[in-house]
């Protein structure tokens, strides 16, 4: 039986239990969400613009409260859970006010008549949502596909249902009719029943390969779209002539922000010779002096979000090291209570450890040494992943041509990989299909409908 459960990995307490859904439950919620869509769906788009403009005021009114919630519910850092709560009110903010031109009708410039798509909402989908960014990834999938006029039934990931709720209780005060957004805390076989529901249309998935895979495996016997985000292990190249201060800098931002907890979050360092060593000495010095300790005080590390997790992250380092990898900065756990692990930069991994082919989901950075752009490229997708990428380096040309050979579906160019209301988000390979945000973002859960006239 799925248990949902908040354990603040910072003291590893149990601190609040939460009932799983019943059958009857999980019925009910996907009975209202049918009833509700049609009424939803024919309202004018403006209309549900406004309510999510509502729900973005709701965030900015309640920020501290809802920050504290998943401080406490997975260990992010005070400041960046108030980063993220004020990030979630600019996506409903951006699809408040862009929903209405994104969903317009299309002219097709025909020979004889007229001919137009028209985007229509296809009905109730199902949102299955990680731990790692509780608010973002309920943004990310409901504030598009709301506006569009579909509705939305949510499964929280297990350990944060607190902020589940508060997301849904901040939906009733801005007075979203019943049934428009629907909360379960769903065993994975009750999600299986609703993946199979004829009145679900379509599922959308953040989470790790394995659970992309079996929910890729089951939309598809019976014929459901999916956006399916997965996992990652982004490359970040500093070339030859970047600034390798500068770049190491960013790579800190960009590998220990949310304790390395981010499936966009560069994981693989491919250095070019000629500026490693120096990138190597100010990127370990940056880590070393990072502040790890309790997320509700300034720091700029918190726990890893369990002890499993932060278990698993351990033994990847071990086995690294076991196959002759360096250590050059942290490599273990933190003599204190709570799911800590020291921020951790690695040198010399091999092809022989998991830590060359497997996504290192915590504070753990791998630097590779490379002589040429041929190197750098096809090191940089020797993964299975391909959701994002960071080029350090000043020639356009060089660049550009790193750009082009990278199989990611983002490219960061001078700066770590950012998240904004207005970008396209989503990747190839195993990291996943489909795109989120922008707007893409309306563009998954949708039906294109031509309609053809015909002159008389």
């Amino acid at each position: 039986m799925t248990q949902y459960r908040v354990v603040d990995p910072t003291t590893n307490e149990l601190v609040r239990t939460f009932p799983t859904s019943t059958d009857d439950e999980v019925d009910a919620a996907l009975a209202r969400s049918t009833v509700a869509f049609p009424g939803w769906s024919r309202r004018p788009i403006s209309e549900r613009a406004a309510l999510l403009a509502g729900v973005a005021a709701e965030y900015r009114i309640d920020r501290d409260r809802l920050a504290r919630i998943i401080t406490v519910e997975m260990g992010k850092p005070l400041r960046e859970a108030l980063g993220e709560v004020d990030l979630v009110a600019d996506i409903y903010d951006y699809y408040a006010a862009n929903a209405e031109a994104f969903a317009a009708d299309r002219e097709i410039d025909v020979a004889h008549g007229r001919a137009v798509v028209r985007s229509a909402p296809i009905g109730v989908l199902l949102g299955i949502m990680p731990w790692n960014y509780p608010y973002y990834q309920i943004a990310r999938f409901a504030a598009p596909n709301l506006a569009l006029g579909n509705t939305v039934i949510l499964k929280p990931a297990p350990s944060c249902p607190a902020s589940a709720e508060a997301v849904a209780e901040l939906f009733e005060r801005v007075g979203l009719p019943t049934g428009v957004y629907e909360t379960v805390r769903a065993t994975e076989a009750q999600v299986a029943a609703l993946i199979e529901a004829p009145a679900v249309q379509g599922v959308s998935l953040t989470g790790s390969e394995r659970a992309g895979r079996a929910v890729g495996e089951l939309a598809g016997r019976a014929m459901k779209k999916v956006v399916l985000e997965l996992g990652g292990s982004d490359p970040f190249i500093v070339l030859p002539d970047a600034d390798p201060v500068a770049a190491a800098r960013a790579a800190v931002v960009g590998r220990m922000a949310n304790a390395g907890q981010a499936c966009t979050a560069s994981k693989r360092f491919v250095v070019f010779d000629e500026v490693y060593d120096r990138f190597l000495e100010a990127f370990v010095g940056a880590v070393r002096e990072l502040r790890v300790g309790d997320p509700h005080e300034d720091v700029a590390m918190g726990p890893l979000s369990s002890e499993a997790a932060a278990g698993a992250v351990v033994e990847q380092i071990a086995d690294a090291v076991a196959s002759g990898a360096t250590v050059e900065t942290g490599g273990g756990r933190l003599d204190r209570p709570g799911a800590f692990v020291a921020p951790t930069v690695l040198t010399g991994v091999t092809r022989d450890a998991r830590a060359y082919h497997e996504e290192i989901f915590g504070p753990v950075a791998v630097v590779h040494r490379v002589q040429s752009v041929e190197e750098a490229i096809s090191l940089a997708n020797d993964t299975r992943y391909g959701l994002g990428s960071v080029i350090f380096g000043t020639d356009p040309g060089v660049i550009a041509e790193v750009a082009a050979g990278l199989e990611v579906g983002m490219v960061s160019v001078n700066g770590p990989s950012q998240t904004q209301p207005e970008l396209p988000f989503g990747g190839v390979k195993a990291s996943g299909v489909g795109r989120e945000l922008g707007e893409y973002g309306m563009g998954e859960f949708v039906n294109r409908k031509l309609i053809r006239t015909l002159t008389a």
